[in-house]
């Protein structure tokens, strides 16, 4: 069998179409850019309605949608416009975060976060239920997690409750809809140069975190586009309610 066949039966996504959500840069525009490559149409979600960087992508599998995922009429009507055919794989990657310690959040941070990383995310799911089950490549959704849901981190425990939650949901999710046609999985990233992670950061920190992992470096964005792809493609259809951690080791690192 030649390679390209090989890659095509295997990895290709021509044919499927969905949505990545927070797609404008970081890890969103580099799941976003994965997908339209391997061939699949990608709905891409975000505020500002384009790429950081717009170069390096198949533009012609890129449809930018500039949508507020709190704004439940237009998120619907979008959905609902998208929907019949089916929808293949929705990738919830939009997330908030802020620095401040516990005791000092207000209520309205609070609610902020949790409304944007887990009720958003919910609620896209509800939305584009019918549609997942119809798919004809078997409907994926993918939870971008973090490594807040399984470790504490100082200034950021509304985000680490959130993200907590966002594992609940695939889980829940994963049972619920296995019958229809749909798989569930989430993946949870390490420490990635991107915007929020930077936000967080100071030099300290930096070092920090680098001495907290045996691989000893920042992830590259890419790193996770390709297990996205990966768990959209033929080739991951037994795996539902499962957390992938993409984090150089940090979580499996005790005393070296």
């Amino acid at each position: 069998m030649k390679i390209d066949r090989f890659l095509r039966e295997n990895f290709s996504l021509e044919g499927r179409k969905g949505i990545v959500t927070g797609s404008s840069r970081g890890l969103g525009e580099a799941i976003g850019k994965q997908l339209a490559n391997s061939g699949a149409k990608v709905y891409a979600i975000s505020r500002s309605g384009k790429f950081t960087d717009e170069s390096n992508y198949l533009k012609e599998n890129i449809v930018h949608v500039k949508i507020d995922l709190l704004d439940t009429k237009k998120l619907t009507d979008f959905v609902n416009r998208i929907g019949p055919g089916g929808i293949d794989f929705i990738v919830n990657n939009a997330g908030i975060t802020k620095k401040m310690n516990a005791q000092d959040f207000d209520r309205q941070s609070y609610y902020d976060i949790q409304k944007l990383n887990i009720d958003s995310v919910f609620f896209l799911c509800q939305l584009a239920f019918p549609y997942l089950k119809k798919s004809r490549h078997i409907g994926r959704i993918i939870n971008i997690s973090s490594m807040a849901a399984s470790l504490g981190f100082s200034k950021v425990t509304p985000y680490c409750i959130s993200k907590s939650a966002l594992n609940g949901l695939t889980r829940g999710l994963a049972v619920e809809w296995a019958k229809d046609n749909i798989l569930v999985n989430s993946i949870s990233p390490g420490w990635f140069l991107t915007e929020l992670v930077e936000s967080t950061l100071n030099e300290d920190r930096k070092i920090k975190i680098l001495n907290r992992m045996p691989l000893h470096r920042f992830g590259n964005p890419k790193e996770i586009a390709v297990l996205v792809q990966f768990l959209i493609s033929p080739n991951a259809t037994y795996i539902t309610g499962q957390d992938f951690a993409v984090d150089g080791g940090a979580l499996a690192y005790g005393i070296k």
